[in-house]
């Protein structure tokens, strides 16, 4: 528990606003800060609470010795001035998830599920898997709804599923979990984490603190992650699409332990990726007793998460898809590899300085792409250099209409940018909402 300390929370997104409202309640002293100008309503409400808000760029300014403690939101790096002049006054610098963690009662078993993608997906899929037991289940981290706003709820005996970012794991030091996941391994985020091995180190992290009591479960055709994984202590159990694992495919069936779970023409949602997913849920769900049947029963009823490749509709035989989620490369990849029907593809978002040459190979159906967003014109490069027809706009509005009026009957529209959101949108979700928001309105 943090008590009695002061205390400066960097960065008002959801995290940070959650956890002033958690450290607020236990004697805590607390700057919360941003650079950018926030809703007069949510700053009220906070002020109301006994917690001072401070909107001012020289965040630095306002950190000296005094403090005990900084939590800084993920994204932040550490770079960032006001972090360095943390670590220069010793002052521990940690993130919301590693703060709650101090909140937790004993005996709650938490599972935590990393990876470059098909996080969220997985995260979703084991939680309602293991709704079916007789536990409490809980539900949170990554995909949007902070530790920090439940982790008063929780219970001892409880179970506890986090979707962990790598942006998280790099300032998580206590945190420990019972059995921890990393779906795979590739290329992504270097430009916060400079290179690809610092990447793989910080989602090691992932495993801290483990005994070989604890589980990690792995890709077991994945070899950055069977290398990164060498030398940790825990019990570790495989998964694989592509080879024999405790968790694989043998005749477009899910085998777990030498035994039939499931029939993927039973699945509802489809792909490797999907059924990648499935089996860490049917390994973690085997962990805590859950009958094939019920595992079954939701299979053929699961249709995926939001904003990953999510079916929006279909207008004059034309199909939708929102795949806001697909932040890089890999995850347009996967969405593309989804599809055998023409394809018009609409990409862009942030600029982070990422070529997007290991998309080239998987553009068998893409008819056309409409480039919008800070790097439409490095996608129209990329489309040029592989012959594909390419449409430059300004925004994704414009973008999704194009799409629409060069589209022909049977032709799949999917938004899979491939780029992160924040060049024009707060986060992926707004982006995917604002997509489906267009659709839905065109005629």
């Amino acid at each position: 528990m943090i008590q009695n300390k002061k205390i400066l929370i960097l960065g008002m997104a959801r995290s940070g606003v959650a956890a002033a409202k958690l450290l607020i309640k236990y004697h805590n002293d607390i700057i919360l800060t941003d650079i950018a100008k926030q809703d007069d309503k949510l700053v009220y409400e906070l002020t109301n609470l006994g917690i001072n808000v401070i909107i001012q760029k020289n965040q630095e300014d306002l950190l000296d010795e005094s403090f005990d403690l900084v939590i800084k939101n993920p994204a932040i790096s550490n770079k960032n001035n006001t972090v360095v002049k943390a670590r220069r006054l010793n002052i521990p610098v940690i993130n919301e998830i590693e703060a709650s963690y101090k909140f937790l009662p004993e005996n709650v078993k938490i599972i935590a599920i990393t990876g470059s993608n098909g996080k969220t997906t997985t995260t979703t899929i084991t939680y309602e898997l293991l709704k079916r037991t007789n536990y409490n289940v809980h539900f949170g981290g990554n995909m949007g709804i902070p530790l920090a706003s439940f982790v008063e709820k929780i219970q001892s005996g409880d179970l506890l599923v986090l979707e962990i970012s790598n942006f998280q794991l790099a300032d998580m030091y206590e945190f420990k979990t019972d059995i921890s996941v990393i779906t795979n391994l590739s290329q992504v985020h270097i430009d916060f984490h400079e290179t690809y091995d610092n990447y793989k180190q910080i989602k090691k992290r992932i495993f801290n603190n483990h005994t070989k009591d604890s589980i990690a479960i792995l890709n077991a055709a994945d070899k950055d992650v069977i290398s990164l994984t060498k030398d940790i202590p825990s019990k570790k159990l495989y998964f694989s699409s592509k080879i024999k694992a405790d968790a694989y495919l043998k005749n477009n069936k899910i085998i777990y332990n030498n035994e039939e779970i499931i029939d993927c023409s039973e699945i509802k949602i489809k792909g490797n990726h999907n059924y990648e997913n499935i089996m860490i849920g049917i390994i973690i769900a085997k962990q805590f007793g859950i009958q094939n049947s019920a595992i079954k029963e939701f299979l053929k009823e699961f249709g995926g998460v939001e904003h990953r490749i999510e079916y929006v509709k279909t207008l004059n035989k034309r199909k939708f898809y929102n795949d806001s989620k697909a932040t890089n490369n890999k995850s347009t990849n996967i969405a593309l590899d989804s599809f055998k029907s023409p394809i018009i593809l609409l990409m862009g978002g942030l600029d982070r300085n990422i070529p997007f040459d290991e998309i080239g190979d998987h553009l068998h159906n893409v008819k056309a792409i409409i480039s919008y967003g800070q790097t439409k014109d490095k996608i129209f490069a990329f489309a040029r250099k592989n012959n594909i027809d390419c449409h430059v706009v300004s925004d994704l509005k414009i973008a999704t209409e194009k799409a629409y009026e060069i589209s022909e009957e049977n032709d799949i529209i999917l938004l899979s940018p491939a780029c992160a959101s924040w060049d024009q949108f707060k986060s992926f979700e707004e982006r995917g909402k604002y997509f489906k928001d267009i659709v839905n309105k065109l005629k």
